[in-house]
C-alpha cells in the first residue's frame, strides 16, 4: 500500500524494506550493475530489503505466519528479483455495477502501475508513485475511480508479498476452520497516515497446511466513496486456482461474497479472473511515468 489507492488502503502501504535468507531458493541472477533505465533493481538491494522484512516479520507470531506464506508462494527475494509483473484483471460484478477489464504492469519494487484498456490499449491510466493519471478518449472509457483502482488489483494478486512494508500492523487471531480446512488467521490494520484509507482492515485466512492465502475478509473505507466517513459492509473473498510463474505462485480466480452474521460467505457478488501473468525483467522505469497528454486524477 503505498500512498493513495491501496485497495482502500493496503495497496498503498509504503512498502519499505526486507530480504532473503537460507530457507528461500536463490533469486534469479541479476547483475549488481543493473542498467539504470530498467525497473529491475540489483540483487544487493533486494537482499537488504528482504533481510529487513524477515527480521521484522519473524519478530511476532502473526509476522511468522505471513513470512511462511511468502516462502510458500516462492519467497520475497524471488518476488522482487523477477522484476515488474504484468497480467490481465477481469472484474465482473454480478449486479449492475461497472465491470473492469485491463491489462496492467506493476513495478513491484516501487508500487507503481500502468493499466491498458482491454479493448483499446491507447486508453490508459496509472499511478507513478505520487500522482494518479488517465489517458482516455472520453469519460466512458473508465467509468470508475481510476485513482482507487490503479493499485487495487495488485493488492489482490500481490498477497502476501505486499505485507512486507512499514505502516502495516499484523495481529494473530484464533485459528478457524473454513471449508473443512484449518486456517491461521491474521488481522491487518494500518498506521495513521498510511495511504488514502488507513481505516481499512483485512482479515486473512492462511491454510495451516499449505501456508497459502485462502480467504480475504475486508472493508472499503476509501474517502472518495465515503465522503462523510464510514465504510462498506464486510466482504469475504475466496482465492482459488493458484498458478506458478517464474517460481512465484499466484491466485488466478477470486469470488467475493457479502459476509454473513455467522462469518460465512453469503450472497455471491463478484467474480474475478486473472490471466496472462508474466514477469517483465526488461521493463523500463519510464513505462511507469505520466504520458505527455495524460490528465492528472486529483483528490479522493
Amino acid at each position: 500500500m503505498k500512498n493513495l489507492i491501496l485497495f482502500a488502503a493496503l495497496a498503498f502501504v509504503s512498502l519499505t524494506a526486507c530480504n532473503q535468507k537460507a530457507q528461500e531458493k536463490p533469486a534469479p541472477s541479476v547483475s549488481q550493475t543493473t542498467p539504470t533505465d530498467l525497473a529491475l533493481v540489483p540483487n544487493d538491494w533486494i537482499a537488504k530489503r528482504v533481510s529487513k522484512s524477515k527480521h521484522r516479520l519473524q519478530g511476532t507470531a502473526a509476522g511468522k505466519i505471513v513470512w511462511n506464506a511468502m516462502k510458500a508462494n516462492g519467497g520475497l527475494a524471488k518476488w522482487y528479483a523477477n522484476g515488474p509483473l504484468s497480467f490481465r484483471f477481469q472484474y465482473q460484478p454480478l449486479d449492475s455495477s461497472t465491470p473492469r477489464d485491463t491489462y496492467q504492469i506493476i513495478d513491484t519494487w516501487r508500487s507503481t502501475a500502468r493499466h491498458y484498456h482491454a479493448k483499446d490499449s491507447s486508453q490508459q491510466f496509472g499511478w507513478e508513485g505520487k500522482t494518479a493519471w488517465q489517458l482516455a478518449k472520453d469519460s466512458t472509457a473508465f467509468a470508475y475511480n481510476t485513482r482507487f483502482w490503479a493499485l487495487t488489483p495488485y493488492f489482490f494478486i500481490g498477497q502476501p508479498f505486499v505485507l512486507d512494508g512499514s505502516g502495516v500492523q499484523l495481529k494473530q487471531l484464533p485459528n478457524t476452520v473454513y471449508q473443512d480446512r484449518m486456517q491461521e488467521v491474521i488481522r491487518v490494520t494500518f498506521d495513521t497516515g498510511t495511504g488514502d484509507a488507513p481505516d481499512d482492515y483485512y482479515v486473512l485466512y492462511f491454510d495451516a497446511e499449505t501456508h497459502k492465502l485462502a480467504v480475504i475478509r475486508y472493508i472499503v473505507s476509501y474517502p472518495g466513496y465515503f465522503k462523510n466517513g464510514g465504510h462498506s459492509p464486510e466482504k469475504l473473498m475466496e482465492l482459488g486456482a493458484y498458478h506458478t510463474v517464474d517460481g512465484i505462485a499466484l491466485p488466478t480466480t477470486y469470488k467475493t461474497f457479502w459476509l454473513s452474521a455467522e462469518g460465512e460467505a453469503d450472497e455471491h457478488i463478484t467474480d474475478i479472473t486473472v490471466s496472462d501473468i508474466k514477469f517483465q525483467p526488461k521493463a523500463k522505469k519510464s513505462i511507469f511515468g505520466i504520458p505527455e497528454k495524460a490528465t492528472v486524477v486529483e483528490g479522493l
